[in-house]
């Protein structure tokens, strides 16, 4: 199938052949017939792209802040490998569709194959076939044709800005901003019985917002624009203003403020600057409000990816609600998208629609790409196979997010073959196939593991998928690495041991820290086994409790998901198993486990404290290690220092390399030996146990637990 793409580096666009998307749980795959551009956000987006970097830069001052953040932790030139891996991947447009369901998830009980239905959201992009979540999926009804269902998201903007104001049956709204959204927002606004007046620049939308329904239109330039809103509001002023137009200026909040009755309301749906004059909005007591988007539940991951739906009772109308009520709405007939409709362009011509959009060629509104339905797709795409070095590895790999394509796929490359690709969106997959010379990408990780080609399994997905990718990897014999964390629980756990002791391939976690060359300076530092104190700090830095990686079904949490890592390293220094675990959380945040005091005791004698803490300040350096025994101490600095102090100083300075290279070199290289695993099941096993017994520990208030 084909999406429609652009480069970030330098805006080019194209149609890119790509896999179907993966049908993840909770979603629909829908194949598309018509999909909407929004002229504003989209514009604004590919305009962006092709900036210069000077350009670029300027448009997004906060990127520019993390990438110069960024080069302090991983040096200018990894740094610049991550900006120019992101700028060189084809980034995905589009966020309003409408199609017919020709998949859906196990877990999915609202859809069937053949359903019509309009999308929104992140997966509904321009391509032939897209995933989109059952929150974020609406049925149409059978008067509906799906040109008018391909509004839906964009409606439910508009819609979610009326329910903003709050406005009672005969009060009056403004709507300054009379694009796609101010026009849909004026007929939601009359549909409701308001009277409506609206305001813009240009005088084509001032004539079609008369169109549209609205009582009265107004050229913003008019000098008389303050008294004509006078008299037709009694000279009292607007009950609300709903700003939704888009610009750089102050203007349409400063005239939202002017236009506002005492007490009124202002809605800000438009992407404007909010910095104001006080005066009116100070004298007049008003209520600035903002509009999120298509309504509650947007950018709320249990909502938006889990499915989790808000009580009616609490929360009436939530993004799925809204687009449901256009629906309804346009079937009803109190919602016209005809005269809205400017432009159709077939999907093989979608790079002329934007070059309307940005060069304004002509007067547009509702500009629509319209897919081919009677074309053939497939859902996987394959390149000319390549011969095989049988000195190396047949390697396939499951997702590819940050994390895979800056760290993991560099340190493969020159090391094993590479077989097929598998990621969840379909544009990601192609990149990585394309960049590094995969035979074939997919959006179905079943391929992966039914490929006889492939004898080993990278995976590097979020962390509630790793358990069942490595059972399924094991069950097909293929040798696994996968990414921290192993599994989520201990039955998950126990289930992969018994499968690995039948297996007999290799089964190794990305547990790198100990691969890191100072590391192993440090190891040989002690040479002995006699007992060693260990004390890890690692100032972890914040991460807000919406993050996915607290969610304990997708990241486990902080502790299962990154402290394994310290975990792991601090065994590894103390060379034995762990016998006890005591931990104790911050009490500010019991919730999120993300401030902990751990201590750790091993079979040997050696005792390790490891300080996980999440409330601390990014100016300090982020790991601080320091290992005591037999006359000896070394003190590493956040992988770029190691100080040893025995019978004389010496001190040891490099680039930050906390070990990925090397521990996928190692591990690829004992595949193709035959060789022992580089880090032994049984160590990994005792650390992902450890992990568990750190969370039990907390639960019985720090008490320790064997």
């Amino acid at each position: 199938m084909e999406q429609l793409i652009q480069y970030l580096k330098d805006g080019k666009m194209q149609l890119l052949e790509v896999p179907f998307p993966a049908l993840q749980s909770g979603c629909v795959l829908v194949r598309n017939h018509y999909s909407l551009i929004s002229a504003g956000t989209e514009g604004k987006t590919v305009k962006d792209a092709r900036l210069s970097y000077i350009g670029k830069a300027r448009a997004r001052k906060d990127e520019v802040k993390k990438v110069v953040d960024a080069a302090k932790t991983f040096g200018l030139l990894n740094t610049y490998n991550m900006v120019m891996n992101k700028l060189d991947a084809p980034s995905s447009l589009g966020y309003s569709c409408a199609g017919e369901v020709i998949a859906v998830a196990d877990n999915v009980s609202g859809f069937q194959v053949g359903d019509r239905v309009a999308c929104g959201g992140a997966g509904a992009v321009h391509a032939e076939v897209v995933s989109v979540s059952e929150n974020l999926c609406v049925k149409i009804p059978d008067a509906v044709n799906e040109q008018s269902a391909a509004f839906t998201t964009l409606a439910s903007i508009a819609l979610q800005g009326v329910r903003q104001a709050d406005l009672r049956l005969a009060e009056n709204c403004v709507v300054i901003g009379l694009g796609l959204v101010g026009q849909l927002t004026i007929q939601f606004l009359k549909a409701a019985g308001i009277k409506t007046i609206g305001i813009d620049i240009d005088e084509k939308m001032v004539a079609l917002a008369l169109q549209s329904g609205a009582d009265v239109a107004i050229n913003r330039n008019r000098e008389d624009l303050e008294q004509i809103i006078s008299a037709e509001t009694n000279g009292f002023g607007a009950d609300a203003v709903i700003i939704t137009a888009g610009t750089s200026s102050t203007d349409p909040v400063d005239l939202a403020g002017a236009l506002c009755r005492q007490k009124g309301k202002v809605i800000i749906v438009g992407a404007v600057p909010t910095g104001f004059k006080r005066p009116n909005y100070f004298k007049k007591e008003l209520d600035l409000r903002m509009s999120c988007s298509y309504g509650p539940g947007r950018y709320d991951m249990d909502y938006e990816e889990l499915g989790l739906d808000y009580p009616i009772g609490y929360v009436r109308w939530t993004e799925n609600r809204n687009m449901q009520a256009y629906v309804a709405l346009v079937n009803d007939k109190k919602i016209n998208t005809e005269p809205l409709i400017t432009h159709v362009f077939d999907f093989k011509d979608a790079e002329k629609a934007y070059d309307l959009i940005l060069n304004r060629t002509e007067p547009f509104v509702g500009v629509l790409l319209k897919y081919d339905v009677s074309k053939k797709l497939t859902n996987k795409v394959s390149f000319t196979s390549k011969s095989f070095s049988s000195s190396k590895a047949n390697v396939g790999l499951i997702g590819a997010g940050s994390f895979g394509q800056n760290f993991l796929l560099p340190a493969m490359k020159g090391h094993c073959n590479f077989t097929g690709v598998a990621t969840a969106r379909a544009n990601n997959s192609r990149n990585i196939a394309d960049k590094y010379g995969f035979n074939y990408c997919t959006g179905n990780a079943a391929e992966i593991f039914s490929d006889t080609k492939t004898d080993t399994v990278f995976i590097a997905t979020r962390h509630d998928s790793h358990a069942a990718y490595v059972i399924e990897g094991l069950k097909n014999g293929k040798n696994i690495f996968v990414e921290k964390p192993l599994c989520m629980n201990e039955a998950q756990l126990e289930e992969i041991k018994q499968l690995y002791e039948k297996n007999g391939k290799h089964l190794m976690v990305g547990f790198n820290r100990r691969f890191a060359p100072l590391v192993k300076k440090l190891k040989e530092t002690f040479n002995g086994d006699y007992p060693k104190a260990i004390n890890y700090r690692i100032n972890a830095g914040f991460i807000p409790s919406e993050h996915w990686i607290h969610d304990k079904t997708i990241g486990g949490g902080r502790i299962i998901g990154e402290v394994c890592h310290f975990i792991d390293l601090c065994s590894f220094i103390a060379g034995s198993k762990i016998t006890s675990v005591a931990a104790q959380v911050l009490n500010t945040s019991p919730n999120l486990n993300d401030t902990v005091a751990i201590n750790l005791s091993f079979a040997n004698g050696s005792i390790a404290s490891i300080s996980y803490f999440s409330n601390g300040n990014k100016n300090l350096s982020k790991e601080y290690l320091e290992v005591f025994g037999s006359g000896i101490a070394t003190v590493l600095d956040d992988f770029k220092e190691l100080k040893i102090y025995g019978r004389e100083e010496r001190s040891h300075k490099s680039a930050q390399d906390k070990g990925h290279k090397t521990e996928v070199a190692e591990f690829l290289k004992a595949v193709k030996s035959g060789g022992p695993t580089p880090i032994p099941f049984e160590q990994t096993y005792s650390s992902t146990l450890a992990t568990f017994k750190v969370l039990e520990s907390i639960a019985l208030n720090g008490a320790a637990v064997k």
